[in-house]
């Protein structure tokens, strides 16, 4: 029987082959995909899930696990829109290089382009429902109002009273700043897709804050949507 450093070599070629395999493993495990179509389809199932959420907020099941699930989920999404775009950008600047191709030519990009706006649009409804409906968040980030390092100790010291950090104040500064990133995300996606005669709105503006004139046709879009929105009380 052969040996390799002193072990038999079946158990040395097994050995490698089981150390191959869970090196593939883990690398598919820590790095993110530069699959378009599984970025979108991640992407599409966690804003999903991140609807469904905000329609328990202030009803039954509305409690402090589900507010910090959706800022958890808040958060993974705007890291999923922000690698997307990285990758798929890329990805049309290289193949217009190589080829000499419209970097207009992407369904990608145009289905990115469409979830970051329904995104966009959820995490303004999430905004208003935490202003109007707020949760006490302090028994479950009671770790957090302690004072973890020489500032907030400081802090302390010198105001002669426990600083206590407002939750709802932080979530919604932290909602408002993912917004600000998803439409820039959206902006800079923009400039890649094919855009319809007399859709584009104003630059540099939000969407979600432009004030708009009605007509008729948007009145009755605007009627059946309403029908079909949940409620929130």
């Amino acid at each position: 029987m052969a040996y390799v450093n002193g072990f038999p070599y079946e158990h040395y070629r097994n050995s490698a082959v089981i150390a191959h395999r869970l090196s593939i493993y883990m690398s598919n495990i820590f790095l993110q995909s530069k699959n378009p179509q599984k970025l979108i389809l991640d992407i599409n199932a966690h804003v999903a899930l991140f609807r469904d959420m905000l329609i328990h907020v202030g009803q039954s099941k509305d409690n402090p696990e589900l507010r910090e699930k959706i800022r958890k989920y808040r958060h993974i999404c705007v890291d999923e829109c922000r690698h997307a775009v990285d990758v798929m950008t890329d990805l049309v600047k290289s193949a217009s290089d190589d080829d000499g191709c419209s970097l207009h030519d992407n369904s990608h990009l145009v289905s990115l382009y469409n979830l970051m706006q329904i995104f966009s649009r959820e995490l303004i409804k999430s905004y208003r429902l935490i202003q109007v409906m707020p949760m006490d968040m302090s028994k479950l980030h009671e770790n957090r109002s302690r004072p973890t390092n020489f500032g907030n100790v400081l802090g302390q010291l010198l105001l002669c009273k426990q600083i206590n950090p407002d939750f709802r104040q932080e979530e919604l500064c932290n909602i408002e700043n993912s917004v600000n990133v998803i439409e820039s995300l959206i902006a800079e996606v923009e400039s890649y897709i094919p855009q319809p005669q007399g859709l584009i709105g104003d630059e540099g503006k939000s969407l979600s804050y432009l004030p708009c004139k009605e007509t008729a046709h948007v009145k009755r879009n605007r009627l059946f949507c309403c029908i079909s929105r949940p409620k929130y009380k």
